[in-house]
């Protein structure tokens, strides 16, 4: 144990004034501090560091009880909870019991209360109880309190009374009630932390994985046990070396991080947010090198972290499993017992989890350990495996080589598993848990914890990629049909789903190389194809989707669909129905799994749009041009038939006189419809018109709203800044400007509270906001203050702006990537207005901390910019819109 100095050296005698000691003692506790913390700068082992800070609260405590004369004889000092483990770190509880043979007379209670008094004095932050032993047998009937009393500690006071927790929770519970309400509350506990070592900013005390797993190991065990040390387990048999040191290796990363998380906080603070997560990487000698891609060694840290979390919760799960079967299930009833059936002569049944015939299955017949994974998938009623058999899998799985691998049995084996009917996604959690995946695959062992540092990826890569698969197989399934109508009913016509699924698998495969990772992931999987008996046609599907696997999403989210040449040029990359089958499945998959908020019915309609017309133009031949006139003259011919049942002929083509062919060409008939109807009602009114309606044709959830009013600057940038302050998100944008000088405006909006279409109060709301500001724009946009998103203020996103040339439209494409923040498109289209542009479209997409956007100008002329004229003004939006990031990153 490290000597620290004794508190004793920090006070004066008794007889100097309370007042005198507590400052006394704080100084010590200083002093403390800084001895451990440079202890441990200089190498010392954190369980060293962390045992010696409990020993020294242990050598205070003592001097307290002593001066204040408290007895020695039926009355304990006891530590309990993390302390009565003697594990302290910078700012943990204090937590103790005092615990009386007898009821507290007053006078000794005057005394506890002076100790007590002294030891709130001395800056710690104490959890105290104070119980008789008849008390403590009442308090121990909660499961919280019987926890704290298993690892109880004698610090000062009766050595008898002390042996006293234990057999009192020995009273209050059995082993088996004990291990039910434990585990119950660790269900709670994982319920509260999505049930995921791989959360964003993870509790590493609470969470799946964290330290809490370690210690419910160890309550367990402990009280059935009598042991005092997890060491001891080992000579019982209950844990191997092996797993102790995998244990205590976990054990101390997670103290370290806890560690600089209480320094870098000043307090008790468990959760790795990212305001912590550069600083706790740094301490820990994760160095940033020159070359290293700008979040290289944060990701790597948390890289580290995720696999030790995964690690905890798989010790945790299989050393638990095996309690109950050892300690627990040979208690049981004959009725109560698993019922045991075989499988055949390698693998039984018992109660629903498969388990080996006998120790040596694995050593005797290799194939078994991909063998039993297959079993799993095949048949739904099992529900997981045997302690036993996960402890004997768990070593199995590291014997796999480039022998296994090459196998012909082995790899058909694993194809197997993938064409299986039941509980794929299941199956595929369990091998990567367990160790099978990432051997079997080692570039997929090669993303296991791997983590991209934004808000964008809310998963780890490797459960992003098994997300992936578990959102196909939903696909297939009747009871989600209903949230996924279209992409279901493709899905299903898939003839190889192992083709898609092995596209899931290595899409990301790559991520952390360097370079493409999706030209490397695609080198991967060809292959891996051609390992693994897929035809030649086959692995180049698998190949294409890896590469291809972006395309479909930027298509959609980042382009103008409407427009019919797009549209076209993306149903040529695609080819055939084959490709767009499989890439469509794959896509709305890898969405759904990469963030579920991403998710909505705007891109669900972006993304139907976009498959529905390339479908249409592959079926009618990819060989034919893009007919504009004939699209233009179908939409005015079905929107003449709605109109003409209201107004005037001449009235309907006095309106559509003033528009373009471009116009046309992009709005569907009903849009059309609608516009024709509101500009003729308005008539010559130079005050601004707003309308809003639900999107009926596309997305049920997102708005629509209509302005119509006379063209001025900074219509867009008031407009979207008002939008913004009511707490609508922007996705699309269209601004048509009529010949007589009126701007047509079009609004996809995403109601950040849900209200917009059911509450008609606000909708009066947003429509009288619009109509203001809209009438006098000059003044606009006057941004309220907006508190920006804690999680933000961590991000740097490095602007970048392209302007390039669409020479069929003849308008520049703006394309923006920049830091998400409060009135970002008012910004925008401010810095539009100064430059002289006119916005005709936009497309908004908002992933993470990244605000990814597309417009589509000219300049007040109608004329596109200049060459020269794109350059100078990308850089100026550049260096505009880089400063607001800066100021936003640096805003606390």
């Amino acid at each position: 144990m490290l000597a620290t100095t004794s508190p004793q050296a920090f006070i004066e005698q008794p007889s100097i004034k309370e007042q005198s000691q507590a400052r006394g003692l704080i100084e010590w506790r200083k002093t403390l501090d800084q001895q451990l913390d440079e202890l441990l700068a200089g190498g010392e082992k954190i369980r060293d560091v962390v045992h010696a800070r409990a020993q020294a609260i242990d050598d205070m405590l003592r001097l307290l009880w002593e001066q204040h004369e408290l007895p020695h004889h039926n009355l304990a000092l006891l530590a309990v909870g993390g302390y009565g483990r003697s594990e302290m770190l910078p700012y943990s509880d204090v937590d103790i019991l005092i615990l009386s043979r007898h009821d507290i007379e007053p006078e000794l209670g005057e005394k506890i209360s002076g100790f007590v008094s002294s030891l709130w004095d001395t800056g710690f932050k104490p959890g105290i109880s104070v119980r008789s032993l008849t008390e403590c047998l009442e308090a121990a009937q909660d499961i919280t309190v019987a926890t704290t009393l298993v690892e109880s500690r004698l610090v000062a006071g009766d050595e008898q009374l002390a042996k006293k927790p234990r057999q009192i929770v020995s009273t209050a519970w059995t082993d088996k009630t004990f291990f039910q309400e434990k585990m119950l509350e660790q269900q709670r506990r994982y319920a509260q932390h999505n049930n995921t070592e791989s959360n964003l900013e993870p509790d590493v005390k609470n969470a799946p994985g964290g330290l809490r797993d370690l210690n419910q190991i160890g309550w367990i065990a402990k009280r059935h046990f009598r042991v005092v040390r997890v060491y001891d387990l080992v000579h019982l048999g209950f844990i191997s070396e092996f797993e102790l040191r995998e244990l205590e290796d976990a054990e101390d990363f997670l103290w370290q991080v806890r560690y600089q998380l209480h320094r870098i906080a000043g307090r008790d603070e468990n959760r790795l947010l990212f305001d912590y997560q550069r600083d706790v990487a740094a301490r820990l000698g994760y160095v940033q090198q020159e070359d290293d891609a700008p979040n290289h060694a944060v990701e790597q840290f948390m890289k580290t972290y995720y696999r030790v979390a995964m690690k905890v919760s798989t010790l945790n799960e299989m050393l638990l499993a095996y309690f109950f079967e050892s300690v627990i299930e040979p208690r049981l009833t004959d009725e109560e017992k698993p019922h045991r059936s075989s499988i055949n002569e390698r693998f039984d049944m018992i109660g629903g989890k498969i388990a080996v015939t006998h120790h040596r299955v694995f050593s005797q017949t290799p194939s078994a350990l991909l063998e039993l994974f297959y079993i799993m998938a095949s048949q739904p009623e099992i529900t997981g495996i045997r302690a036993k058999t996960l402890r004997l899998l768990m070593l199995a799985a590291k014997t796999i080589d480039d022998n296994f691998r090459a196998n012909p049995v082995h790899r058909a084996m694993f194809m197997a598993i993938l064409r299986a009917p039941h509980n794929l996604y299941e199956t595929l959690h369990a091998m990567k848990r367990y160790g099978v995946l990432g051997k079997y695959i080692p570039a997929f062992g090669q993303i296991i914890g791997l983590m991209q540092y934004d808000l964008f990826h809310i998963y780890t890569v490797d459960a992003h990629t098994l997300l992936l698969i578990r959102n196909l197989r939903r696909f297939g399934k009747p009871e989600f049909a209903k949230d996924y109508p279209v992409v279901s009913s493709v899905f299903q016509r898939l003839d190889r789903k192992e083709i898609v699924y092995l596209a899931a698998i290595f899409h990301d495969i790559a991520k952390g190389r360097g370079g493409d990772h999706s030209e490397l992931g695609a080198e991967d999987a060809i292959e891996f194809c051609r390992n693994h008996g897929l035809t030649e046609r086959e692995g180049k599907i698998v190949a294409w989707l890896t590469r291809n696997h972006l395309v479909m999403s930027i298509t959609s989210q980042k382009k103008d669909i409407s427009d019919p040449d797009i549209v076209k040029d993306f149903a040529d990359h695609m080819g055939d129905m084959v490709h767009l089958d499989y890439l469509y499945s794959l896509t709305v998959a890898d969405i759904n799994a990469t963030n579920p908020k991403l998710w909505n019915s705007w891109r669900a309609s972006l993304m139907r749009q976009l498959y529905t017309q390339a479908r249409d133009i592959i079926r009618s031949g990819l060989d034919r041009p893009v007919d504009h006139q004939l699209i233009i003259d179908d939409t005015k011919f079905e929107a003449m038939q709605t109109l003409s049942n209201q107004y005037a002929y001449e009235d309907i083509e006095k309106i559509w006189c003033e528009m373009g062919d471009d116009y046309f060409l992009k709005e569907r008939a009903d849009e059309v419809v609608w516009h024709t109807q509101a500009m003729i009602e308005h008539g010559d009114n130079p005050d601004p018109l707003v309308l809003i309606r639900e999107h009926r044709k596309l997305a049920k959830d997102t708005a629509e709203i209509f302005v119509y009013t006379r063209d001025l600057p900074n219509l867009f940038a008031a407009s979207v800044a008002v939008l913004d302050q009511m707490d609508l998100n922007v996705q699309d944008a269209r601004i048509i400007t009529a010949a007589k000088a009126f701007s047509l405006d079009t609004y996809i909006v995403l109601d950040r509270f849900g209200t917009l279409l059911s509450d008609t109060d606000r909708q009066g709301e947003v429509i009288y906001a619009l109509t203001n500001a809209l009438s006098r724009p000059e003044e606009f946009p006057t941004l309220l203050e907006r508190r920006i998103p804690r999680q933000l203020r961590h991000f740097a996103v490095q602007t970048e702006v392209s302007i390039h040339l669409n020479t069929a439209l003849q308008q520049n494409i703006v394309e923006i990537m920049t830091l998400d923040q409060p009135g970002l498109l008012a910004k925008i289209g401010g810095l539009f207005m100064m430059q002289g542009l006119d916005i005709h479209s936009a497309r908004i997409a908002t992933l993470g901390e990244r605000a990814e956007d597309s417009f589509y100008v000219t300049k007040r002329d109608g004329i596109p910019m200049t060459p020269d004229e794109s350059k100078a003004f990308a850089h100026k939006l550049q260096l505009a819109l880089d400063e607001a990031s800066q100021v936003v990153s640096v805003v606390q």
